[in-house]
């Protein structure tokens, strides 16, 4: 799975007009399912990104985590994270899970997400999505597993 963190002070999503997530202050997490990845996949980055220490303690040191801070998280799928660069100038998204398995991973890593601790609020699978933030540091960065 991959996954492009954004430390937020907030971010929202709006489909159609509406807001359907919203969060801060806390993470903004794109994520996007890979061919072949598994639940013990979505385990292991879901319980990294809860205990990621990318929030500034009192010494303004980046030393907690968004539980420590009580924030929340907006997960959003981007299939694009998929992207294939490496040849052409137009990307190529094989690479990425098929439409079905990328929605029941990514339904699967936000409700991990949350038992790992961390409240979460989401995008909408599959729709065309206004994402809306306010990058925190700024603050962004790249997992993979």
């Amino acid at each position: 799975m991959r996954a492009l963190l954004q430390r937020v002070s907030h971010a929202s999503v709006t489909v159609d007009g509406e807001t359907i997530g919203q969060t801060g202050p806390g993470l903004l997490i794109l994520i996007c399912a890979m061919e072949g990845d598994t639940q013990a996949q979505a385990d292991t980055l879901a319980a990294k990104i809860a205990k990621l220490r990318i929030f500034k303690d009192e010494a303004a040191k980046m030393n907690l985590s968004v539980r420590d801070i009580g924030g929340s998280a907006l997960v959003v799928s981007q299939f694009t994270l998929a992207a294939d660069t490496s040849r052409g100038n137009r990307p190529g998204f094989s690479a990425a899970a098929s439409p079905d398995e990328g929605e029941r991973l990514y339904e699967y890593f936000a409700d991990r997400l949350s038992a790992e601790g961390v409240p979460v609020q989401k995008g909408r699978f599959g729709a065309d999505m206004k994402v809306e933030l306010l990058n925190d540091g700024p603050v962004t960065i790249w997992m993979e597993y």
